[in-house]
């Protein structure tokens, strides 16, 4: 069963556009999983001012932001972006994404990623999503492997986090890889 407003679903969870119901909740997750993500994606509280500044972003053509929830219970499990969308001869994006503590290890990730994956290339018609990602993630890296990405190349010095540039992998699949895999899964 899912949620009013789902834009797809699969066995385990479903997707969404995140909306400004969702603060609470994302807030609350961000903190329980902050040891966690605070290597991969630096200290940050949730602010409101945040938040807001989070969902403006959304409202431009260049942002798209989800969430992952358990399908019947509606709660959320994690949460993906596309930044930096450019149509004209592209139509790509850069796919961002964050587990929560609470729910890792059950598959939640993998099945709402490549929901987004698949929304992004058949509603929103984009026909490449890359992943930057550091060497030592080894959790999303797998994450990306899974679902049909490849790797392309490495970034040094790419993201500041924490207080220092950060080195990147570089990983991509274009709409008619995703296609195929999913058929293969």
């Amino acid at each position: 069963m899912g949620t009013t407003g789902d834009l797809r679903q699969g066995p385990q969870v479903s997707i969404r556009h995140v909306s400004r119901a969702d603060y609470d909740d994302l807030r609350a997750l961000n903190q329980q999983s902050a040891e966690m993500l605070r290597r991969w994606v630096g200290a940050r509280e949730l602010t409101v001012e945040a938040f807001e500044d989070f969902l403006g972003r959304l409202e431009q053509p260049t942002h798209e932001g989800f969430v992952i929830c358990l399908r019947g219970s509606g709660d959320i499990v994690g949460s993906v972006n596309i930044n930096n969308i450019v149509r004209a001869n592209l139509h790509s994006g850069a796919l961002g994404y964050v587990a929560y503590a609470s729910t890792t290890g059950r598959g939640y990730m993998t099945e709402g990623v490549g929901l987004v994956m698949q929304h992004a290339f058949d509603q929103l018609k984009l026909h490449r999503l890359e992943a930057n990602i550091q060497p030592d993630n080894t959790p999303s890296l797998n994450l990306v492997k899974r679902l049909g990405f490849q790797r392309e190349g490495y970034s040094a010095a790419f993201q500041f986090i924490n207080g220092e540039w950060r080195d990147h992998e570089r990983w991509a699949i274009f709409a008619e890889r995703e296609r195929t895999h999913r058929i293969e899964r």
